[in-house]
């Protein structure tokens, strides 16, 4: 095909692109953090249709810097603290590339056995890295097993699903004269008010009704606030099926206590799933596992290795102690996905929203094995050590308070003052682009979040973040003053 490129302009295009990928993540502190685009800026910088012959990849690279980098906003910069981390490093670039180049869709495991074998196994590693009871772990022999979905989202809804099934499964025994309908219409389950947005949501695509209860003072949700809820409910004729408690809130990194939601849940046989998707990463490290008190009560368990622990995205771990509820739940088995081995190998199209999927486990392999587990604890103990760092650089300046315990790489801080003064803070940091906090609010209160995010981050980058945050604090505190 006259103009396609060939190995030869791929192997040169490809050396090309590494070395830019190198220079831009290497250089990356040279870059504003937020981009100052306006939405709608990127038309205008490309032609209106595609070409009808093909352009030569030197002028698509330098497309890549006129195009594509000034909308992009930084992730990966030492300045950047917004929301959590994601993840990035050399190891999982190169995983991704040869993924990609492999482009099997592993939708069964004859589809490309590599691409479930690895999984399986590498979900064993990573389980056995944070210490998870073995009834999670498919090399336990028993029934449970890990597999990766695309985010924690998808975590919670596959789970939701699978505690649906399995209610519906055993309320019809009970009473086989109910409908589907009129069994669903009673499912209720919880969640703490300070858990994501996507237990919400997994409630809404799951078609049940999802209580939110309120945790304790230190944003934590207790087995007694859970017992009471259930008790309330079983009385007004519901049914209580699932819970979601959260092991490192996205607003403060609060830890739900599973030690006490858990007898709750098999006391009343309710299906409890733990969302770790941030904090999970540092169970690799054996000082924080206290955090994961109870987790053998857990009926399935997820964190992202995409956020913190040098896995780029998309890399959600699940596991699960009973994954054939979810198996029986999506089983649709045409003829043309059967094959001889699917009763002796896990299919993870039954596990899983979408029917296809990547060959994402190469980028756990990779990362696992050139970085060591060595490497991986030190690279989360060098981000706690840098928030709390911070945090004394808050604690020194008397304007400042911190307003919620700082446990590992998130720091929850705001001025003295009200909620407008902190928000006008804010806006003024943001604004100027050097680096990029986003907030919170808890009970009322407002206040800022520094995440350590940057696989690059040092001392001195904090120190360059906490100078900047006490300069727009000058200015946001003279204007008050002026008002």
């Amino acid at each position: 095909m006259e103009g396609e490129m060939d190995s030869a302009g791929f192997t040169e295009f490809g050396k090309a692109m590494i070395d830019y990928v190198t220079k831009y993540l290497e250089n990356i502190r040279d870059r504003r953090v937020l981009p100052t685009v306006e939405p709608g800026y990127l038309r205008p910088l490309l032609p209106d249709s595609a070409p009808l012959k093909p352009d030569r990849w030197e002028e698509v690279l330098e497309d890549v810097e006129k195009v594509i980098m000034p909308g992009i906003t930084h992730w990966h910069s030492p300045r950047f603290h917004a929301y959590f981390p994601t993840a990035n490093s050399y190891p999982s670039i190169v995983a991704d590339i040869l993924s990609g180049a492999l482009a099997v869709i592993g939708f069964t495991w004859i589809s490309s056995p590599a691409c479930t074998e690895l999984e399986v196994v590498m979900l064993d590693w990573l389980g056995k890295m944070l210490d998870l009871p073995p009834e999670f772990l498919s090399c336990s022999g028993g029934k449970g097993g890990g597999v990766i979905q695309g985010t924690a989202s998808e975590a919670t809804l596959v789970a939701l699903l699978g505690a649906k099934a399995r209610t519906l499964a055993q309320v019809k025994k009970e009473h086989p004269e109910w409908t589907d309908y009129e069994i669903i219409s009673k499912l209720v389950g919880y969640t703490s008010a300070q858990s994501h947005s996507s237990v919400e949501r997994a409630g809404l695509l799951g078609g049940v009704k999802l209580r939110h209860l309120e945790p304790d003072s230190e944003s934590k949700l207790r087995g007694d606030t859970l017992e009471r809820a259930m008790k309330e409910d079983r009385e007004a004729g519901l049914i209580p099926f699932y819970v979601v408690a959260t092991l490192g809130t996205t607003s403060s990194c609060a830890f739900d206590r599973v030690d006490e939601i858990g007898p709750v849940c098999i006391e009343n046989n309710v299906w409890l799933h733990i969302d770790a998707a941030y904090a999970g990463s540092s169970f690799i490290c054996p000082e924080f596992r206290y955090l994961m008190k109870g987790i053998e009560k857990a009926d399935s368990f997820n964190f992202n290795p995409h956020k913190w622990m040098l896995v780029n995205f998309d890399c959600s771990t699940m596991w699960l102690k009973d994954p054939s509820w979810l198996v029986d739940a999506f089983n649709v088995d045409p003829l043309y996905l059967k094959h001889d081995q699917q009763n002796s190998a896990p299919d993870y199209r039954h596990w899983q929203i979408p029917l296809g999927r990547r060959f994402r486990a190469l980028k756990l392999w990779f990362v696992m094995r050139l970085y060591g587990i060595e490497n991986l604890q030190k690279f989360i103990r060098k981000h706690v050590a840098l928030a709390h760092h911070f945090e004394s650089l808050v604690r020194d300046d008397e304007r400042f308070e911190i307003t919620a315990e700082v446990v590992l790489g998130l720091v929850c801080f705001r001025l003295k003052g009200s909620n407008e003064l902190n928000e006008k803070l804010l806006k003024r940091i943001n604004a100027n682009g050097v680096i990029h906090l986003v907030p919170s609010k808890i009970n009322g209160v407002y206040f800022l979040r520094l995440a350590i995010c940057s696989r690059f981050s040092e001392e001195e980058d904090i120190n360059l973040s906490w100078n900047e945050i006490k300069m727009n604090a000058d200015e946001a505190l003279k204007e008050e003053c002026k008002e």
